[in-house]
């Protein structure tokens, strides 16, 4: 980011509202907060995250400089934005809704390029902007070769405004898919393929690597037990640049260390059930003796009615997409994956200076992303929404620093 303040921020996804005065109201009352808790002095950047009718209010009214000048004065540093959640992300039960409309829809590449142009207009001079969306949709059916292409297509329709965009203004933006669980897209394997199949394999190649990008979720790729640094070698190997990462971690729950101990097993279902929540989607995944994923269910209820038989209890670790903090690594009888924050900033910043095509393979965008924090079980509660997140920058100040001392 072209900026010398913190380096950083947090997802604004946190915060309820779909309204442009929403966000703004939002911000005034939590980031301002956070900004005083781990930054007085410096500006604050901050991933943006603006639901469609917002975004396109922002466009009809032609307001982008106004909301630029108005984040200039509030010390933010817009630098992404957060495109997965299109509609309502705050709705009483989000689940599923959250993957619509798909790639496939027209009206997914409009919105994403509503936010393009606004990031346009707001990103400091010489910054790099990303937006982060959704890995082609959730397979309610399943997806055939008609169904990708017509996502790719769409997604080099952006790739090609964002080219004509760049040329214009001398921005760069980034489209970032991000791979999550039971998604069309869940695997660093299943991005790297579609990428090959679809992406850079046709007569706009060139444009797709260099604007579409993959968003590298921490806590969605310890979900599937992908070993951090593998999955971003393979993206590296592959030649499929990383425009953002959300620095997130998921519950692991370690069965294997309480087989034959009925008490302790008692326990622990009855703290994981403290993460049955019935807002958001909250896939589930258990490991095979060999430390990989062996199956995935959609929602942590399925898994407690299907994966727990009688008075039998597993013998290998679940892992649950729970956005739980990530200055947690133990809390009772779970844990978290937070270790895998450390190892993929140490990937990152490692390979940081390399290069393709000319450009950066990673783009530096850092993104702490929680955004459970409504639903998330009193033991695990802070004081504040704006305590908990300046928390949490903090931690991840210190994992980066000590990230880029050993790179």
């Amino acid at each position: 980011m072209a900026h010398k303040n913190y380096p950083f921020g947090y997802c604004t996804n946190v915060h309820a509202g779909t309204s442009l005065e929403d966000a703004k109201s939002n911000l005034l009352k939590y980031a301002s907060a956070v900004r005083q808790k781990v930054c007085p002095e410096d500006s604050l950047p901050i991933g943006l995250w603006l639901a469609e009718a917002a975004a396109t209010s922002l466009i009809e009214r032609n307001q982008t400089r106004q909301f630029s000048d108005w984040l200039r004065d509030q010390h933010f540093v817009p630098y992404t934005f957060n495109g997965f959640p299109q509609g309502d992300f705050h709705q009483a039960v989000v689940k599923h809704a959250v993957y619509e409309p798909t790639w496939n829809c027209d009206s997914r590449a409009r919105y994403t390029m509503c936010l393009a142009e606004i990031l346009d207009a707001i990103l400091p001079a010489g910054a790099v902007g990303s937006i982060s969306t959704l890995p082609l949709g959730w397979p309610h059916a399943p997806w055939h070769a008609e169904n990708f292409k017509n996502a790719a297509d769409n997604l080099i329709q952006v790739a090609k405004f964002l080219d004509r965009m760049a040329q214009k203004s001398g921005r760069e933006i980034l489209i970032a898919i991000e791979p999550e669980p039971g998604c069309v897209l869940n695997t660093a394997q299943e991005i790297a393929e579609f990428f090959e199949q679809y992406l850079f394999s046709g007569p706009d190649a060139l444009v797709a690597r260099r604007h579409i990008t993959v968003c590298h979720d921490v806590c969605h790729s310890g979900v599937m037990f992908e070993p951090q640094r593998e999955a971003l070698d393979l993206y590296r190997s592959q030649g499929i640049r990383i425009g953002k990462v959300q620095i997130s971690s998921a519950v692991h729950v370690p069965w294997d260390q309480c087989v034959g101990m009925p008490e302790k097993q008692q326990e622990m279902l009855r703290q994981l059930r403290t993460f049955n929540e019935p807002k958001y989607l909250h896939q589930t995944t258990r490991s095979a003796e060999t430390g990989r994923r062996e199956s995935l269910i959609e929602d942590l209820p399925l898994a407690l009615d299907s994966w727990l038989v009688s008075d039998e209890f597993p013998s290998q670790p679940w892992r649950i997409h729970f956005h739980v903090p990530i200055f947690v690594a133990d809390f009772d009888h779970l844990s978290t994956t937070q270790a895998d924050i450390a190892q993929a900033t140490e990937f990152l910043e490692q390979h940081q200076a390399e290069r393709i095509d000319g450009q950066p393979w990673f783009s530096g965008h850092y993104e702490v992303e929680t955004y459970a924090w409504p639903v998330l079980p009193p033991s695990l509660a802070a004081d504040s929404l704006s305590t908990g997140i300046a928390r949490e920058l903090q931690t991840f100040a210190d994992i980066y620093a000590q990230a880029r001392s050993h790179a």
